[in-house]
């Protein structure tokens, strides 16, 4: 039996906070990476990239799993394997780094930046599936095949231009505006994979014994790791002043 599935479980709160969390880590992100091209160490230039990384894949997955509180199905209470949830984690930071560090080592030129696009928009899509399938429901879920390739269609589209961004945007008001896009394009990546959701649900096989506040408890739990993540690099950026307070060099004393 097709059950009634909603996303909005907890009214707007859910769609904003995950909005906000892709914002972040986008801008984090964005930062970070903008670091990383002025001239200085090699190493150097590997933390900031790296820590880029870590703040756009810790962004975009904690963006997915708050979305994830809102989700609920009639009929059936929702439960969450632990191993495949961590490694959609892992997979949100390793294809973004990909990303990243070609744009970063490589530069933005249109084959380098449509690969690296295209790599990181199909991984973020995968994180997003792969943490749809820890979920576990009682009974069935269907997805929409053109819904979902829709969807990875916009992770595409969305990952190549937050590293056009990355690598092109320089002030700091100018990184704040492409955040705030980068947010709107990432969350509606989630969304559209969620439209493609349907749940058939089971009503002769038993019941799961996760509740629905046990099923918050345990998302609350996955995403304090790397909202702490997000809080780091959010210190390493504001103790940077160049970061902060703009990316064109003083002049030099006459």
């Amino acid at each position: 039996m097709a059950a009634t599935v909603t996303d909005f479980h907890y009214g707007a709160v859910t769609p904003l906070a995950a909005y906000l969390m892709a914002v972040l880590g986008s801008a984090l992100g964005l930062r970070c990476t903008v670091r990383s091209v002025r001239k200085g160490p090699r190493g150097k230039k590997n933390g900031w990239l790296s820590l880029a990384a870590v703040s756009l894949g810790c962004g975009i997955w904690t963006m997915h799993f708050i979305a994830m509180m809102g989700f609920r199905a009639d009929g059936t209470d929702i439960s969450y394997d632990t191993r495949l949830t961590l490694l959609s984690l892992v997979v949100a930071i390793a294809v973004t780094a990909i990303g990243v560090f070609l744009v970063g080592h490589l530069g933005a030129g249109p084959k380098i930046l449509a690969s690296a696009g295209v790599l990181m928009g199909l991984g973020v899509a995968a994180m997003h599936y792969i943490g749809m399938s820890a979920l576990q429901v009682h009974g069935r879920m269907r997805y929409d095949t053109v819904t979902v390739s829709l969807s990875v269609l916009i992770a595409v589209a969305a990952a190549t231009a937050a590293l056009w961004a990355a690598v092109t945007v320089r002030g700091l008001w100018s990184s704040i505006g492409a955040s705030l896009v980068m947010g709107i394009a990432v969350t509606g990546m989630h969304y559209t994979g969620m439209a493609a959701v349907s749940v058939d649900v089971d009503h002769t096989a038993g019941t799961h014994a996760q509740s629905s506040i046990d099923q918050l408890s345990f998302l609350l739990t996955m995403v304090a790791g790397p909202v702490i993540m997000l809080v780091v690099a959010a210190t390493v950026v504001m103790f940077d002043p160049d970061l902060v307070l703009g990316d064109e060099p003083s002049p030099a004393p006459r």
